[in-house]
């Protein structure tokens, strides 16, 4: 059965610093939107997160990162499209989130939802890669994602989003990974149980014994 004592928690990451950042304020539209679906939130803030690799990961955003990414159990990426692709402040990010702490994968089995804002028309390059990243982490990507056009017109000046198409697929997007987490968050060691990895862990075991 479904395991429901706790709301389903959704770490958010995004990928622009800009004040006024639309991956930020979309991210922050589809936080709205879940947590009175019953979720709960969080967001990493990257501002002051070094690039991978410039310092030890011992870093405090690189700990705070890590901390709530082992917390969540489902993820909202939101990118703004740059050069045809993600931002590097966004792969950064996760770029610092390792497939392993020592017995602990910080990712894996976690569900993902993708979004990304674009300057002028309509596209798919940033989630598609996106979708890419959430794989190759060995995260559960739905298929629903939200891809907003000229997002300039689509935000209030509260940092609110306009009453639109995108921003119905954007509920729909948070409805379809509020309801992937609740599934699959109790059956994540089932699922993510590879013979590979016990065949592995068999052959340490015999070389030890």
């Amino acid at each position: 059965m479904t395991n429901f004592h706790h709301p389903p928690r959704i770490l958010f990451l995004y990928g622009s610093l800009r004040e006024r950042s639309y991956s930020r304020l979309l991210a922050e539209e589809a936080a709205r939107i879940i947590e009175n679906m019953g979720a709960e939130v969080k967001f990493f803030h990257s501002h002051d997160l070094p690039l991978r690799g410039q310092v030890d990961e011992s870093h405090p955003k690189v700990q705070e990162l890590r901390k709530l990414s082992q917390w969540s159990e489902g993820q909202v990426w939101s990118s703004p499209e740059m050069h045809g692709n993600v931002t590097g402040i966004l792969k950064n990010q996760i770029d610092w989130i390792p497939l392993n702490i020592g017995s602990v994968r910080p990712t894996q089995g976690k569900t993902l939802a993708v979004m990304q804002v674009s300057g002028g028309s309509q596209s798919f390059n940033a989630v598609n890669t996106l979708r890419i990243l959430g794989r190759w982490m060995r995260m559960f990507t739905i298929p629903n994602q939200s891809s907003v056009a000229k997002a300039y017109q689509e935000f209030n000046e509260d940092g609110t989003m306009k009453e639109s198409a995108y921003r119905d697929r954007v509920v729909d997007v948070m409805e379809e990974l509020y309801k992937f987490t609740l599934l699959l968050r109790d059956k994540v060691d089932y699922l993510t149980d590879r013979y590979s990895e016990r065949k592995e862990k068999q052959l340490k075991l015999e070389e030890t014994s």
